[in-house]
C-alpha cells in the first residue's frame, strides 16, 4: 500500500495571518507531495513497501538518503499539519502543562528554549519536542528532515510538536526573520492535538 499525501483539516488560508495561504498551498500541495512521491518510489520492490512509517522511520539505514529524507520528509509534515489549528495558540493543561513544567519550570521558560532550538538550527531542519517512555518531555533540533525516532538523531524520544524551519516553510512572508516566523507558530499550536499525542506516546 503506496503512502499518499493527507489532507490538511483547514483550509490553505485558515492559519493567516500567521502562515499565508501561498506558503501553506506550495508547502503542503507541492513539497510535501514531493516527499510523498520520492518515498514511495524509494520503497517499491523493497523490503520497507508495505510498513507503516513508523517503523520505516525507527529501523531506518541511515545511508539510504531517498528513503531517509523523504520518509523524514513525510513524517515530519504530516505531524507539521496536525498540530496546527486556526483556533490554536494558548498554552497546554492536563498531564502535557505538568511534564513541562517539571522539565522547564514553567511555560515561558519552554517556549525559550524551543525557539532557540528552531532559531538556531544552522540551514534546514526541525525543532521538536519529545516525549520519552514515563512521560518526560524534552525540546531539541534535528538537520534536514531526520528526526529524534531515527537512530542517533537528537533527543531519541517520540516527537509530539514539530516545527518546520527550512526556508520553504516561511520565506515568501517573513524572508530571512526566522525568529517572526517561530514566534508566530505558537499562536497556532493545536495543544489538544500535542496533548493527545504526549497521552499516546508516554
Amino acid at each position: 500500500m503506496a503512502f499518499t499525501l493527507p489532507d490538511l483539516s483547514y483550509a490553505h488560508d485558515a492559519l493567516e495571518p500567521y502562515i499565508d495561504t501561498k506558503t501553506m498551498e506550495i508547502h503542503h500541495g507541492k513539497h510535501h507531495a514531493g516527499y510523498t512521491n520520492n518515498l514511495n518510489n524509494a520503497i517499491a520492490g523493497t523490503d520497507l513497501e508495505g510498513k507503516s512509517i513508523e517503523d520505516i522511520i525507527t529501523g531506518m539505514d541511515m545511508n539510504n538518503g531517498a528513503v531517509r529524507n523523504n520518509g523524514g520528509g513525510f513524517f515530519n509534515h504530516s505531524l507539521f499539519w496536525s498540530v496546527m489549528s486556526p483556533n490554536g495558540g494558548g498554552q497546554p493543561s492536563g498531564e502535557l502543562a505538568d511534564a513541562i513544567n517539571t522539565a522547564y519550570g514553567d511555560f515561558d521558560t519552554f517556549k525559550d528554549t524551543f525557539s532557540k532550538a528552531a532559531a538556531t538550527r544552522f540551514g534546514s531542519g526541525w525543532a521538536w519536542l519529545c516525549v520519552h517512555s514515563g512521560g518526560k518531555v524534552e525540546v531539541c533540533s534535528s538537520p534536514n528532515q531526520d528526526n529524534p525516532m531515527m537512530p542517533g538523531i537528537g533527543c531519541g524520544g517520540r516527537p509530539i510538536l514539530g516545527l518546520d524551519v527550512w526556508e520553504h516553510a516561511y520565506y515568501l512572508n517573513y524572508q530571512n526573520r526566522r525568529p517572526d516566523y517561530v514566534s508566530a507558530f505558537f499562536n497556532v499550536i493545536n495543544w489538544d492535538e500535542v496533548s493527545r499525542r504526549f497521552n499516546e506516546s508516554k
